[in-house]
């Protein structure tokens, strides 16, 4: 073989124009989720701890095996079965048992990742199918959250508003800084905000995703208000409830499961925005992040062949 020959290689996603490879890429999203990570542990201690680590832990051991078994290169340098893993655990209430988290995790891993053929692969994003995994199975235990300030069992923040039980709503700065309840790493806005600043930062996520993806659930929910008299309030309540940053910055820029044209990200943010108001308005959940991103997720391939730009010189045929 000569040089000639290595001149174009072909490979799966996620193509990345950066002088940084893939471990630097992976090592960067791990400090992104520093701030939420110390944000969770501040406010629910060793039960998030325990979560953390099991879910971490089990999916670089599912990762181990997977590879293993597959005859592949042992890969783990990457750093994405850690990252799988530490989101995973930001989308799980910190009461779920260390052995459910864990199970999780392995479902991620296994299922939703090396079974489509490992990294660059598969065509959701592993974390949010190992969530909707453990919500189908565990429900109950899913869906139990706590206060970070007494310990006690209490709705989540767009739990409380969608039920309407009576239940004075947190306030705005709460949400903001994380002093709610709900998962690991909803809990605080800014926290994620730094993060996900940081991988604009360095160039390893596009604006155009979270910006289209917050930016329509913040029109759409100011709309409703105007129509119902909610006031400003609402859509900003939308904006830092629940799961939506983490989903915007971290799970919905997902380089494999992500379009790869620029308009492409924009209409698959705004169709991702839309999915999480049409759920928290009028579907059973009162979350709708992980389900908006997983649907869009089925669409990007269809949204990259509309939405490429045309080969220069290339005739339209009029046949």
């Amino acid at each position: 073989m000569t040089n000639q020959d290595n001149l174009l290689i072909v490979s799966s996603s996620p193509h990345l124009h950066s002088p940084d490879n893939v471990p630097a890429a992976m090592r960067d999203v791990l400090i992104a989720l520093i701030p939420a990570l110390l944000v969770a542990v501040y406010y629910f201690r060793l039960p998030a701890v325990m979560v953390i680590l099991a879910c971490v832990v089990s999916a670089y051991g599912a990762e181990l095996i997977c590879l293993k078994m597959m005859k592949k290169d042992m890969a783990t340098k990457e750093y994405s079965a850690l990252v799988t893993g530490l989101l995973l655990a930001f989308c799980l209430p910190p009461t779920l048992p260390v052995w459910m988290a864990a199970l999780g995790s392995i479902f991620a891993i296994v299922i939703a990742k090396h079974l489509f053929g490992g990294l660059g692969h598969n065509i959701f994003n592993p974390a949010l199918i190992g969530r909707a995994f453990l919500l189908a199975s565990f429900p109950v235990a899913m869906t139990t959250w706590v206060s970070p300030i007494d310990g006690v069992t209490t709705a989540s923040p767009l739990g409380i508003m969608k039920e309407a039980t009576g239940q004075q709503l947190p306030r705005i700065a709460d949400l903001f800084l994380g002093n709610v309840s709900g998962s690991l790493g909803e809990t605080s806005a800014l926290a994620l905000l730094i993060g996900g600043v940081y991988l604009l930062y360095k160039k390893h996520i596009d604006w155009r995703i979270p910006g289209s993806y917050l930016g329509t659930v913040f029109v759409l929910t100011s709309i409703v208000s105007a129509i119902k008299g909610y006031g400003l309030e609402y859509p900003v309540f939308h904006l830092f409830a629940g799961g939506l940053f983490l989903g915007a910055f971290f799970m919905a820029t997902d380089w494999v499961t992500s379009p790869v044209t620029k308009t492409g990200r924009i209409i698959f943010g705004a169709g991702a925005g839309l999915l999480v108001v049409i759920i928290r308005l009028k579907g059973g959940y009162p979350e709708g992040v992980c389900y908006s991103i997983l649907l869009m997720n089925v669409v990007t391939f269809l949204i990259d062949r509309y939405t490429k730009a045309r080969v220069f010189g290339r005739v339209k045929s009029h046949a």
